[in-house]
């Protein structure tokens, strides 16, 4: 790994937990409106069919509340299209419900269409890493329970290798001292796609208390450490 990127993952990760509960509230509904504008921007920028879809890779990642991630991972260059879902479980066709309650054990989870032309997926797991927290046990921010933990999940034996290779130099650099790594590496088996009001959440619900609170400063803090990674209408 370049010296510069890890840099980048620890400066965007030791920001991200000690900001995490302090936003500045005063800036939030100016936040929620930029946001909102972006958000219009890239869904017109990368709006295509399924059929087209289906030309590019896709990668599978859970970090907390779903909103949050997907709103993320559609800020980043190379990436066509986020869906918000459930992933990591036994259980057939769970609802928001049956996750939300605990009575799975899936986890919130996105499934990442991408063109790996343009970014790769050693690019896509440093996403996720400098986007939230991989320390924490079972919750992300304010998010408690296991619904929410954090899932790298993997394809192939490349990505496995990729994934475990970069939690490794984490450790070795220290980045988050001496804590411990969650993060599960999981072989991906079937994502179901959540239903349908979840999809582009904070975009179409940017004044909703949760979004202005948690998501779109978790986001915010993302792009000012991942400048290189985001779309030009993201910046």
């Amino acid at each position: 790994m370049k010296l510069l990127q890890i840099a980048l993952l620890c400066s965007a990760t030791m920001f991200a937990t000690s900001c995490q509960s302090n936003a500045k509230k005063n800036s939030v509904s100016e936040s929620a409106v930029q946001v909102e504008i972006e958000h219009k921007e890239i869904e017109e920028e990368i709006k295509l069919s399924p059929q087209q879809l289906s030309n590019y890779e896709t990668a599978y990642f859970a970090s907390g509340c779903f909103w949050c991630v997907e709103a993320i991972f559609e800020s980043v260059k190379g990436v066509k299209e986020v869906i918000s879902g459930y992933s990591g479980g036994k259980q057939k066709n769970p609802t928001y419900e049956d996750v939300g309650y605990g009575r799975t054990d899936h986890a919130e989870a996105v499934e990442v269409y991408y063109d790996p032309k343009e970014i790769s997926f050693t690019q896509l797991v440093q996403v996720f890493f400098g986007s939230h927290d991989p320390t924490q046990l079972n919750r992300q921010g304010p998010d408690k329970g296991r619904q929410y933990r954090s899932i790298a999940f993997y394809k192939n034996e490349e990505q496995k290798k990729i994934i475990n290779g970069y939690m490794q130099v984490l450790k070795d650099q220290k980045v988050y001292g001496n804590d411990l790594i969650t993060t599960e590496v999981t072989p991906f088996t079937i994502f179901y796609k959540a239903e349908e009001y979840h999809q582009d959440y904070e975009k179409n619900n940017p004044n909703n208390s949760y979004i202005q609170n948690v998501s779109i400063p978790r986001l915010n803090r993302f792009k000012e450490n991942f400048g290189d990674y985001l779309k030009k209408s993201a910046h």
